[in-house]
């Protein structure tokens, strides 16, 4: 399957989040679709997209069977519910958890188990890292990635592929001081020190 753009995969994963954590307003609206979208918490990177280009989002993920219409209960106004588990061939688990990665980013198995509670409880890391390898070995194609471990960090970072290869920024050693720039500064530091102490004879100079 083609990978998604990043506005197909933020409506899908406002889609799958609020299937589970606002269940009653669930088929979600343009309007409350937008708003999802652009939440300015629990969402990496926060975005900002307009009613329209949710609008069109919504177009392209139709023609991909990804999500369904309806007009809910009240008959009046479209909504739209995700379709991304049946099409994919994934489990309720593995779509939560792939939700809360395309919302908030990398995160390790741990942040993972924290941040995907309202949506499904997994007993322990172990368990989210069960269902993070199954994914990142499908035979249908891997739809997540294990970081290489940052410095200091006790865990690696787990990331989705739903949109193709993610931008790993490169780590950037510390610069490192030359010896002469060390004593430059130390010069520079005993000239200042100097003057300091000349200024008030100095000024006491007829």
């Amino acid at each position: 399957m083609l990978p998604l753009t990043a506005a197909e995969a933020r409506v899908l994963g406002v889609l799958i989040e609020k299937s589970k954590t606002t269940p009653d307003a669930y088929p979600l609206t343009v309007n409350s679709l937008a708003a999802g979208c652009n939440q300015k918490t629990s969402r990496d990177p926060v975005m900002n997209l307009s009613e329209a280009e949710v609008q069109a989002t919504l177009e392209d993920l139709r023609g991909r069977t990804l999500i369904m219409e309806s007009y809910g209960a009240s008959g009046r106004v479209l909504r739209y519910a995700h379709n991304f588990g049946k099409v994919y061939g994934l489990p309720a688990a593995a779509v939560d958890l792939l939700a809360v990665l395309i919302l908030r980013g990398p995160q390790t198995a741990s942040e993972l188990r924290a941040n995907c509670e309202r949506l499904h409880h997994f007993a322990d890391a172990s368990a989210v890292e069960g269902y993070l390898d199954e994914l990142a070995s499908r035979e249908a194609g891997a739809l997540t990635l294990k970081l290489p471990r940052q410095p200091g960090a006790r865990e690696q970072r787990w990331a989705h592929l739903v949109c193709g290869e993610p931008v790993v920024m490169p780590v950037v050693a510390p610069l490192v001081t030359s010896d002469l720039e060390e004593r430059v500064a130390r010069l520079e530091q005993i000239v200042a020190e100097l003057r300091a102490l000349v200024a008030p004879a100095s000024s006491r100079l007829p």
